[in-house]
């Protein structure tokens, strides 16, 4: 399962740590993904990954539930 939202194509960024001494080591910074239930086309919904600025920009468009009478 990569680490990319299926929104936006977000994913990891690569860089650096560095330390006080000014040693270089690799690093990753991972996006911060959600599994959300998504409301598609045919009425139904779907389970996908997506960036937590996706969902609170409101690119993703939530299922309706239904009310309990």
């Amino acid at each position: 399962m990569s680490k990319l939202c299926e929104i936006c194509g977000k994913k990891p960024a690569t860089g650096n740590n560095v330390s006080h001494a000014h040693n270089k080591t690799r690093r990753r910074w991972l996006p911060n993904l959600q599994k959300v239930r998504v409301a598609t086309v045919g009425g139904s919904s779907k389970q996908i990954r997506v960036c937590t600025r996706c969902i609170r920009s409101g690119a993703v468009v939530k299922p309706v539930v239904a009310q309990k009478a």
